[in-house]
């Protein structure tokens, strides 16, 4: 998580909602990356779609089985339906997101009966550092 905080900074610098956000299997990092939605113009481009698509070239396969996804944010309904479609095994967040959140705050689509994958989940990870970083970004927007 400590490298997926490192990555929301880097999201921050460049402008971009801070969240950042680490693929690994078998304890090697197959990608890190950051939300883009901005600099890419992609509505996509967030960080754990980026991750995903980064490590899924690098495996040279669209199937993450065995891999733990580590975010800073609770996913969206988007990014959660990416890695279910993905077979992503385990997430690991940091802070919920209560308007969006889609792995058990909002919605939880990673336990769904009716999908055809379900994945463990862990949250709370580092959650002080992973909200404090969202937090402080969103107030500075709208003091400006």
């Amino acid at each position: 998580m400590r490298l997926a905080l490192d990555e929301a900074r880097r999201a921050l610098s460049s402008g971009e909602v801070p969240v950042g956000a680490v693929l690994v299997r078998d304890g090697q990092v197959l990608a890190r990356g950051y939300n883009g939605p901005v600099a890419q113009s992609d509505p996509t481009a967030h960080a754990e779609i980026v991750v995903m698509r980064a490590g899924a070239r690098r495996l040279n396969n669209y199937r993450l089985t065995g891999t733990t996804l580590y975010v800073t944010i609770e996913p969206c309904v988007m990014c959660m339906g990416a890695l279910i479609h993905a077979r992503v095994e385990r997430l690991v967040y940091g802070a919920a997101d209560p308007r969006v959140g889609a792995a058990g705050t909002v919605f939880d689509l990673a336990c769904d009966s009716r999908l055809n994958h379900r994945f463990e989940v862990k949250s709370g990870v580092f959650e002080t550092e992973c909200r404090s970083i969202i937090q402080e970004f969103f107030r500075s927007r709208r003091g400006k």
